[in-house]
């Protein structure tokens, strides 16, 4: 009797090996670690049990490393029985406004240095974006780092312009 091993296992159901399970337990405690690594007000957005949260707070006072990762493994247990989608979705939620305020950054990174760089024409530009602009104090801080470019001192007025722009436009 030739015994198919293929046939006897298509009945019964696949359990995860034992592997995978270890796997998932290490992105369960790696979620878990992304959590207690966020500020408290981030944190509090996240839908998390009471159980999840008290752990969560509880790491800080941990100093000990095997005291810790046993606490971690804990937690990783404990993140077995929460929403993973919503706190997924929050998580990519806090990467999409980051990434809004990296870009709304960038933009007015680029104002100061087309400002610094370009002529009359930029400077009547960015008052046509922000007329609410304290124009003086923009034209002086413009001629300064020019200066200070010119002269290779450190950026100062380049700073205080880029603050200027970002207190203008709300950022």
């Amino acid at each position: 009797m030739s015994f198919d091993s293929s046939e006897s296992h298509d009945d019964s159901p696949q359990r995860p090996s034992k592997t995978q399970r270890k796997r998932e337990m290490q992105a369960l405690q790696a979620l878990g670690e992304q959590i207690i690594a966020l500020p408290e007000g981030q944190r509090a957005q996240l839908p998390l049990s009471d159980d999840l949260l008290a752990a969560v707070e509880e790491t800080g006072r941990i100093r000990s490393h095997e005291g810790r990762r046993r606490h971690m493994q804990y937690v990783g247990k404990l993140m077995r029985r929460e929403d993973l989608d919503a706190i997924r979705a929050v998580f990519d939620r806090f990467e999409q406004e980051r990434q809004r305020h990296d870009l709304a950054f960038h933009k007015l990174e680029r104002w100061r240095d087309r400002l610094i760089d370009g002529d009359q024409a930029e400077l009547e530009a960015f008052i046509a974006d922000y007329p609410d602009v304290d124009r003086q104090t923009l034209r002086q801080l413009i001629r300064n780092a020019r200066s200070e470019r010119e002269r290779g001192k450190p950026p100062t007025s380049a700073r205080k312009l880029f603050k200027l722009i970002r207190d203008t436009a709300g950022v």
